[in-house]
């Protein structure tokens, strides 16, 4: 089995951090990311700077990433003058968010649900006919931080909705990290069966310590692209208490241990972990910067 890793470090993972990086630290960390050998990256975030200061120089950031043959870059797009910024810009890909419940989305986006749907339709058209690859993010897919519980039925009648932009990916999101496994295998296989021509895609946090159980269970269901996050950072400055996106180093030891191919270097994303915590000033929530790989590399002999 091959899957693909999306490292959202750069946007999901510093869009959370009270420190805001300099450029040529965000540049860096694209740049880590891509000698590791990941291969997709969402790089930065066209929405409102003063919001989400954190991503207010998306275009210098952009600007500066290396272009390499195989190599994509994905902005986050909430509307048309971030769409306008993105194409600029010369992203690859766009990601639009649209949020499962309107008391989240009213917070996040300042729009219903449904007034979500319809941006995402606009943008979609336009991206298209631009050349772009677009995701279409299921934001609260498994719960949401102010209604609660979010049936099943609500999500795929959701995904039924942004597939009739026809998406070249729809990714559920557990933006809050409630999911549980049963709930992933139930979404993922209702919204195959709802959008078969669409590749699927999870976005999972690890708020509840149910983040890499949820990536395995994504797996089992069919899905061959998930996000992750060098070091755990990140969350959702829209959404209460929504901590660190599963790690990406975590993942891979994982995926590796099963014996899944995903062709990203482990040693290099540990040390841009540990690298991004002398940065951000506190401790990465990843685990296997501590506890180190298994089994131990071995040494060249002296």
């Amino acid at each position: 089995m091959n899957v693909t890793l999306v490292e959202v470090a750069p946007r999901d993972g510093l869009q959370n951090e009270p420190e805001i990086l300099a450029v040529a630290d965000k540049v860096a960390l694209v740049r880590r990311s891509v000698d590791a050998g990941l291969r997709r990256i969402e790089a930065v975030s066209f929405v409102n700077p003063r919001r989400v200061p954190q991503m207010a120089d998306a275009e210098a950031v952009m600007a500066e990433v290396p272009r390499l043959d195989g190599v994509s870059y994905a902005g986050l797009v909430f509307n048309e003058r971030g769409l306008d910024r993105a194409l600029a810009a010369g992203v690859d890909e766009i990601n639009v968010v649209v949020v499962a419940t309107d008391s989240f989305s009213q917070r996040n986006q300042g729009c219903s649900t449904m007034a979500g749907v319809e941006r995402w339709a606009e943008l979609a058209a336009r991206a298209r006919a631009a050349g772009l690859l677009r995701t279409v993010t299921i934001a609260a897919a498994f719960g949401c931080p102010f209604d609660g519980e979010v049936p099943e039925s609500t999500v795929l009648e959701l995904v039924r909705r942004v597939a009739e932009a026809d998406p070249d990916e729809i990714a559920l999101a557990d933006t809050i990290g409630v999911g549980t496994p049963d709930r992933v295998r139930a979404l993922v296989t209702g919204a195959a069966a709802i959008a078969p021509t669409a590749t699927l895609r999870c976005h999972f946090h690890n708020t509840r310590n149910t983040g890499y159980a949820n990536a395995v269970a994504a797996l089992d269901a069919g899905v061959r692209v998930l996000d992750a996050s060098t070091g755990g950072i990140g969350g959702c400055p829209f959404a209460p208490a929504a901590t660190g996106n599963i790690a990406t180093e975590d993942l891979l030891y994982t995926l590796a241990r099963m014996g899944i191919e995903t062709g990203v270097r482990i040693e290099p994303v540990i040390e841009t972990g540990s690298w991004l915590g002398e940065l951000l000033g506190k401790p990465v929530p990843a685990l296997l910067g501590r506890a180190g790989l298994f089994p131990a590399p071995s040494r060249p002999q002296q």
